[in-house]
C-alpha cells in the first residue's frame, strides 16, 4: 500500500490549497482527534474568522498561512487531505473514525459549507497539527535538512560523504535531506541503479552523479504528474508512476527481473536485483527467521 505523502504530494496539496482555499476566510476548525494537536498557544480557535493568505511546504510539512498564524500539518504515514464542497455544519464527535480535523471556509451558517477534512487511517496515529506564529516554532521543521529539490550537487555530495550508514536511511533522514520518504527513496535508488544497502559515504563520483540526477528526475517527474490533480486523485497518480515500490513479485519495468522486498519491523523496501545489486538478492532478515 502506498500511503505516505512525500515531497511531490505535499507540494501538490499546497498548490491545490493555494488555488482553492487562499482568499477565503477560515470560519471554523473542529478538532476530532485530540492527540493530533501538538500546540496550545495560539489556540486552534484563534484561526476562526481570519483570511487564508498562503499555502506552502517545508519538507513533508504542509503550511497554511492564515493571516500570519500558521496551521502546519504533518500527514505522517496514513494521513490525507480531503476537499469537501458540502461539509456538515454540526461539529464532529471526537474520537470516532479517521477524522482528525475539519476546516470550514467562509460562513458555516450559509450552505453549502466548503472546506476540507484531515484524516488518518489505521490504529497507529502520527498525524500532527500545529498552530504557530512562525513555522520555525515546529520542532520538526527546525531540524530539516536542505530540500531535496533545492540542494545543489556539491552540497549533496558533501552530505553523503559525511553520512555513515546505508543509502536508504540517508535518503529518508529528514535532518540530512528533506522531503523524501519510503516510496520515492526506493524509486530514486532504482533509477540510480544503486543498492539500498550501499554505504552513503562509499559512493564513487559517478555513483554520486547518478544518485543526485535520479533524485532530481524522480521527484520532478512525480511533481509534474501531481500538478493540477485534485486532492482525491493524487494517491492514485502516485501509484501509477512507481517502478519498484509496492510492486513486490511483479516484473521490473526496466529489465523484467522480479521485484524483491526486504522487510523490517514496521516497514519494507523494494528493489530490482538485476538493476541494483548485480543480480544478488538482499538478505531479508524477517523472511530468514520464518524459514528457520
Amino acid at each position: 500500500m502506498v500511503a505516505m505523502p512525500e515531497l511531490p504530494e505535499v507540494e501538490a496539496l499546497a498548490a491545490f490549497l493555494q488555488e482553492n482555499a487562499v482568499g477565503h476566510v477560515l470560519a471554523r476548525a473542529d478538532l476530532a482527534a485530540v492527540q493530533a494537536i501538538k500546540t496550545f498557544d495560539p489556540p486552534l480557535s484563534a484561526l476562526g474568522g481570519l483570511e487564508i493568505t498562503g499555502a506552502g511546504r517545508h519538507g513533508k510539512f504542509l503550511d497554511l498561512d492564515v493571516s500570519g498564524v500558521h496551521l502546519v500539518v504533518h500527514l505522517a504515514r496514513a494521513g490525507w487531505l480531503h476537499w469537501r464542497e458540502n461539509l456538515p455544519t454540526a461539529p464532529p464527535k471526537p474520537g470516532k473514525g479517521p477524522l482528525a480535523l475539519r476546516v470550514h471556509l467562509d460562513s458555516v451558517d450559509s450552505p453549502p459549507a466548503r472546506g476540507f477534512d484531515l484524516t488518518e487511517q489505521g490504529t497507529r496515529k502520527g498525524l500532527a497539527i500545529y498552530v504557530v506564529r512562525s513555522p520555525s516554532e515546529v520542532p520538526g521543521i527546525t531540524r530539516l535538512g536542505p530540500d531535496a529539490l533545492q540542494v545543489d550537487r556539491e552540497d549533496f555530495a558533501r552530505l553523503m560523504a559525511g553520512r555513515s550508514g546505508q543509502l536508504k536511511g540517508a535518503l529518508t533522514d529528514q535532518t540530512l535531506i528533506s522531503g523524501i520518504g519510503n516510496a520515492y527513496s526506493d524509486e530514486i535508488l532504482h533509477a540510480a541503479r544503486l543498492s539500498p544497502f550501499k554505504g552513503a559515504d562509499k559512493l564513487k563520483d559517478d555513483e554520486l552523479v547518478r544518485l543526485f540526477d535520479a533524485m532530481r528526475t524522480t521527484l520532478t517527474e512525480a511533481l509534474e504528474r501531481q500538478r493540477g490533480q485534485k486532492a482525491a486523485t493524487m494517491k492514485g497518480e502516485k501509484r501509477s508512476g512507481l517502478q519498484v515500490h509496492a510492486r513486490t513479485g511483479l516484473p521490473c519495468p526496466v529489465c523484467g527481473d522480479t521485484v524483491r522486498e526486504v522487510s523490517f519491523a514496521d516497514t519494507s523496501l523494494q528493489y530490482c536485483p538485476t538493476c541494483q545489486t548485480g543480480g544478488k538478492p538482499l538478505a531479508d532478515r524477517r523472511m530468514s527467521k520464518l524459514l528457520r
